[in-house]
């Protein structure tokens, strides 16, 4: 089962993320991976921090500013994903009923040993809940199940996909005892 979240920035798609995680804990699930979270100033954004779901490590992945590898305004911080990053999806992997990703988009794929774990992934049996930039859908539309999240079906969405997953992780569960 892989799940696949896009839309347009700002209308949740971390957010719900987090929430079918933090769910998932409160059920007795381990959950594996990494959110994305905005770094403001002064009410701008100028840049972004990973957590890790599993130990809440946080680093640095992009902020406003020059430097070698760049998306936009932003300078990624590869290293930081891939140490922070990386070794969270790794962990996930062996250790994880299920794996978040936020997000598969142009910043992460900066990182050829991202790119290599996500593949790894993609191509696993183990349940997968990734939030997708909305130029990055094609390249995943036949590796799982789109969801195209809005303000107007956010709730509903939330429900709908949480409720999936707890129905494949029961169905995992029943049929490996």
């Amino acid at each position: 089962m892989k799940i696949f979240i896009t839309g347009m920035p700002g209308v949740g798609k971390t957010t719900l993320a987090l929430k079918i995680a933090e769910k998932l804990k409160d059920f007795g699930y381990k959950v594996g991976g990494f959110i994305t979270k905005e770094i403001r100033k002064n009410g701008k954004r100028v840049g972004f921090k990973i957590i890790t779901l599993d130990t809440n490590e946080e680093a640095i992945l992009a902020y406003v500013g020059d430097g070698n590898v760049k998306v936009g305004k932003y300078v990624v911080f590869v290293e930081n994903l891939d140490k922070v990053g990386v070794e969270a999806i790794k962990r996930a992997l062996k250790d994880a009923d299920i794996i978040i990703i936020d997000e598969l988009g142009a910043m992460e794929f900066k990182s050829k040993t991202f790119s290599k774990v996500v593949d790894e992934v993609i191509n696993n049996n183990k349940p997968l809940l990734a939030t997708l930039h909305r130029n990055w859908v094609n390249k995943f539309k036949n590796k799982g199940k789109i969801y195209r999240l809005s303000i107007e079906n956010r709730n509903k969405l939330y429900k709908e996909i949480l409720d999936e997953i707890l129905s494949y992780l029961q169905i995992a569960n029943d049929s490996s005892n």
